[in-house]
């Protein structure tokens, strides 16, 4: 006789526990809310000059914005922390991929914490000219300086800015030193033909160099040298010591070639280590003698003020160029014409002279 009781199968669902509710609704949709609400200006204005490092960063997302909406935003914020900045110190460094310049900076930056100084990192990682986006890894590279509560990192993409210096650096700087910090640290890209983007905007120029790397940057050397008020031979520890050593005693000897620096400085050559951290106190005392003989001559205000001017001039240009660009006009003029040049009916020039005419005479 046949067992007529149902069979089960082994794929068979059984019912689970329920998921918990949630305890309060409404906490949820409160914390929804405000995560959707948009600080006014007034308020990142404020929390900038509290020394709120959240309202910082907000405001330089809306400095580094393209939009057109946020331009006005990030004007009024500028324009109110401006008289609070000029208080801090401006240093600039750069070198060749590879010389270790975010090792250096976390060494630098967290002895400069030590001596109770507050410092803003604004590090410029380059944006590939393919996809243009950068990996912004600078906060990754410095894990102790991070989790320093008197230290910033703000990394920013270079986007196409000639010299690997992010298009907003010039306002941040403003906004750091709102904020209360006494130090702001420029990390370049590399070097390259436009460093003078960096060196126009700080107080202090700082390259760095490495034992035995040979001279394959020759066409640009002398450029930067010359702008250089201090080279330090970063790696300089282990096996690199008397390479290092022999290195100074090149770069002095080169540095005596070049012509006298309008601010009195003899630009200084030291070596560090930013693993065993020698030397890096070096660096800190070479820049505060600078510091000392500059405000004495009173070139280092002179100097402020004539990157002040420098910046009004890249500014009307950077203002002009995105209203060219985003005029409706120009947009459909300037398809018309790419076309023709593309098909060799126009030349480039004619096509340029024809889009600027329409420009300033519509």
């Amino acid at each position: 006789m046949k067992n007529s009781a149902p069979k089960t199968s082994a794929l068979s669902e059984k019912e689970g526990v329920s998921g918990p509710e949630i305890i309060n609704a409404k906490s949820v949709e409160v914390i929804q809310r405000f995560r959707r609400k948009q600080p006014t200006a007034d308020e990142l204005i404020s929390g900038i000059l509290a020394g709120n490092m959240a309202d910082l960063s907000r405001a330089i997302t809306l400095v580094e914005s393209t939009n057109i909406e946020h331009l006005a935003k990030a004007n009024t914020i500028i324009n109110a922390c401006l008289p609070h900045s000029k208080k801090s110190v401006r240093i600039g460094i750069t070198g060749v991929p590879g010389v270790g310049k975010s090792t250096f900076i976390e060494a630098f930056g967290t002895y400069l914490t030590s001596l109770g100084k507050k410092v803003a990192v604004l590090a410029v990682d380059p944006s590939s000219t393919i996809s243009h986006g950068s990996i912004l890894g600078d906060k990754t590279r410095m894990e102790e300086l991070v989790k320093d509560k008197n230290a910033y990192i703000r990394p920013s993409a270079s986007g196409a800015t000639l010299g690997g210096v992010a298009r907003k650096t010039r306002e941040t700087i403003t906004l750091c030193e709102a904020c209360g910090f006494d130090i702001v640290i420029i990390e370049t890209v590399g070097v390259g033909q436009s460093e003078t983007a960096v060196h126009s905007m700080v107080d202090f120029f700082l390259l760095l160099k490495i034992s035995g790397a040979g001279d394959e940057l020759q066409g640009i050397k002398r450029g930067i040298m010359e702008m250089a008020d201090a080279i330090v031979i970063n790696k300089a520890d282990g096996d690199n010591v008397k390479k290092s050593q022999l290195a100074k005693v090149e770069f002095n000897r080169a540095l005596h070639l070049f012509p006298a620096k309008n601010s009195g400085w003899m630009p200084k050559v030291s070596m560090c280590s930013s693993i065993t951290k020698e030397g890096i106190d070096v660096v800190w005392e070479t820049i505060s003698k600078y510091l000392e003989l500059t405000t004495e001559n009173h070139y280092f205000e002179a100097k402020r003020q004539e990157q002040n001017q420098y910046w009004m001039m890249e500014t009307i240009e950077e203002q002009l160029k995105n209203d060219f660009y985003n005029d409706l006009s120009i947009k459909k003029l300037l398809a018309e014409n790419k076309k023709a040049v593309q098909n060799n009916e126009l030349s480039p020039f004619a096509a340029a002279r024809i889009l600027l005419e329409h420009y300033f005479n519509k």
